[in-house]
């Protein structure tokens, strides 16, 4: 489906985005263009992933970033700049600011993830923790610009941001000048508006699909609507994507530009992740995975070849436990049961007995002998299961039952 509509003459050019080419010269990275022969095989199409998970600071960020800072009037760069992210901006905003020699203070959540903390501080940006969520380190940074006039560096509503994003666009078009679609995360749309400026100014056929996570999709309903709406509460653990409103100049882009935006669930968002990781050997963020997840939910729904960009490879350790582990059973590849069993020697190598003859790996087990809930020759067990997909799960669980024990919801 198709959202074009009439919009004034956009404030992005192919111009500007060549400009920001010769000013990332050397600063960013030409990130390599990878085909993925799984992908390739299950859309029916040649799929090639566009890797800004390995560009400097992890994400796409540092593009629109530096072109930003770099654009900014001698008196302004004395005044320092600031901004607010949980992660890539902020790292991004860090190193270029570092770069130019201009002083950056960046507000980050209290909640953020350590790692992320910790690289945006040795990016060089003074950090500060402030509120809870994102809107709340938001508005701190923009009082903290207003008290102080230290230049505020929106993640994606400016066209400077914009310009930069698009680069990603001009190499595509350089390392795979076939290309007949590009699929791409949006959040507040700057990435996907730049590339889409990019790329529609030399191949208009080019058809340009974003996608953005079910729970934090506010670019169809503004798209319906014609102009920005918010969508409260956006709840995804896609954080790299996870925008309640589009910014104004991403949006009126977007409208004009990007052919079609798609949505996609949290299983899907696990299941791409883990793809990437297992078969592309490359570690991806959930918002950078969003692109193979729509390949994964449509694979005969894309035109070739096809580009997918993975924006950001900054994913937390602990989130990436989780997320792999919700992968896998979204794959049917996981399992966990608890069963209850008599607690007598013996009962618990009885039951790995059963898991083994029916082929499955347990990769946690918890025992549970005293709980109320529990007679006084009962023990509990939790197990956790690798299984082999939908099929051999069905088929442990059945062993299971068949051995005599009792699985409890």
């Amino acid at each position: 489906m198709s959202y074009r509509t009439a919009h004034p003459l956009r404030s992005v050019t192919l111009d500007d985005v060549r400009g920001a080419q010769k000013m990332l010269s050397g600063v960013a990275r030409t990130t390599a263009l990878e085909s993925s022969r799984h992908l390739s095989r299950t859309v029916g199409t040649p799929v090639h992933l566009k890797c800004e998970n390995l560009q400097r600071t992890g994400s796409f960020k540092l593009r629109g970033a530096y072109v930003r800072i770099a654009g900014l009037l001698p008196e302004e760069r004395a005044a320092g700049v600031v901004a607010a992210s949980a992660g890539n901006h902020a790292q991004g905003v860090a190193l270029a600011s570092s770069l130019l020699g201009v002083h950056s203070t960046v507000f980050m959540p209290q909640g953020a993830p350590l790692p992320k903390v910790s690289a945006t501080r040795e990016y060089g940006a003074e950090v500060r923790l402030h509120g809870q969520v994102v809107d709340e380190a938001l508005a701190a940074a923009e009082e903290y610009a207003a008290r102080t006039g230290a230049v505020f560096i929106h993640p994606f509503d400016h066209p400077d941001i914009i310009a930069g994003q698009g680069t990603v666009g001009l190499e595509i078009l350089e390392q795979c000048p076939e290309v007949g679609t590009i699929v791409v995360g949006m959040g507040g749309g700057g990435l996907a508006a730049g590339i889409a400026v990019a790329v529609k100014s030399v191949r208009p056929d080019v058809r340009i699909i974003g996608v953005q996570a079910e729970g934090a999709a506010a670019y169809p309903p503004s798209l319906a609507a014609g102009h920005p709406v918010t969508v409260g509460s956006p709840a995804t653990m896609a954080d790299g994507i996870k925008v309640g409103t589009p910014g104004p100049v991403p949006f009126g882009i977007v409208a004009e530009l990007v052919d079609e935006v798609r949505t996609v669930s949290e299983d899907q968002l696990s299941a791409a992740l883990l793809l990437c990781l297992e078969r592309a050997k490359l570690v991806v963020e959930p918002a950078g995975a969003s692109p193979v997840a729509a390949l994964l939910a449509d694979p005969g729904g894309f035109s070739g070849p096809v580009v997918s960009v993975l924006s950001g490879g900054n994913v937390d350790p602990v989130l990436m436990q989780r997320v792999l582990r919700h992968g896998m059973a979204a794959q049917g590849r996981y399992l966990a049961v608890r069963l209850r069993l008599t607690d007598r020697p013996g009962a618990l190598a009885t039951l790995l007995g059963v898991l083994s003859a029916a082929d499955a790996n347990v990769l946690d087990v918890s025992h549970i002998r005293t709980d109320p809930r529990l007679g006084l020759s009962e023990a509990e067990v939790e197990l956790h299961l690798e299984t082999q997909g939908p099929t051999h799960r069905t088929e442990v669980t059945a062993a299971l039952r068949e051995s005599g024990y009792v699985i409890i919801d």
